[in-house]
């Protein structure tokens, strides 16, 4: 089995190979293994000094390795002029909030056959990084939950493309993400383009990466026009610059 070891930090997202029949499970939580072997996890923002990859060969034999997860410092984004409504929403808004956190959770729990994840990933976009992973918000001077996803400073109509070949899950308007497409590239790891003027795909479509999905806006939460871009494994959202901007 094998996997790069830069995917071992705070934020990391590691795909790798093990031998076709091999059984996996990190921290407890099984970790679904192609056919030919491929597989992914991640690590949350905030994950603790080590995990566990609980791994059991084709022939029966089972060892743990303890995974040594690297600490990472978070920048800090402080946003201004954003509508009252955006930051602290009225009852109403926030039911609506709350169910859009279920329709969005409900598809990035998919756990799939597709193997999109392992042929490798691509910048949805080219432009100026405007917001990074992990980064502490404070937005109209009150902090809220961190930036979990990468910012792409593209002006409105700006083709976006898929990061990695999938299926769209979602294709909807929400609050805070304006108009968002979906796409599960398998294994649990799903990709989300938020922010769009308009869409060009639709929901059970699959995708080629590269393939257009949607045009950049500034629908939602926004103070002007951009792509947020994030990358998940299951519920759990990752960094994607390392992925689609390696170094």
């Amino acid at each position: 089995m094998s996997f790069p070891d830069r995917g071992l930090a705070q934020g990391g997202f590691v795909v790798g190979r093990a031998a076709p029949g091999t059984r996996l499970a990190l921290d407890g939580r099984a970790v679904r293994v192609a056919a030919d072997g491929a597989f992914a996890f991640g690590f949350g923002r905030d994950q603790g000094p080590s995990a566990t990859l609980s791994v059991t060969e084709p022939g029966g034999r089972r060892e743990e390795r303890r995974l040594s997860i690297a600490r990472r410092q978070w920048q800090e984004q402080r946003i201004n002029g954003l509508p009252p409504s955006q930051v602290t929403p009225d009852e109403e808004t926030l039911q609506r909030i709350l169910r859009e956190r279920e329709k969005l959770a409900t598809v990035r729990a998919v756990d799939s056959a597709l193997t999109g994840f392992a042929e490798g990933f691509a910048p949805p976009a080219s432009g100026r990084i405007s917001g990074v992973y992990g980064s502490r918000r404070i937005l109209n001077g009150q902090p809220r939950q961190p930036h979990y996803g990468l910012d792409f400073a593209v002006p409105t109509g700006t083709p976006l493309k898929a990061a990695a070949a999938g299926r769209v899950t979602l294709a909807d308007e929400f609050h805070f993400f304006g108009n968002l497409v979906v796409i599960d590239h398998g294994h649990g790891v799903n990709t989300l383009y938020a922010h769009l003027s308009a869409f060009e795909v639709r929901e059970g479509q699959m995708v080629a990466k590269g393939d257009r999905v949607a045009l950049s806006g500034a629908t939602g939460r926004v103070t002007g026009p951009h792509l947020h871009f994030s990358l998940s494994w299951f519920q759990t959202f990752l960094d994607p610059q390392p992925v689609v901007l390696p170094a």
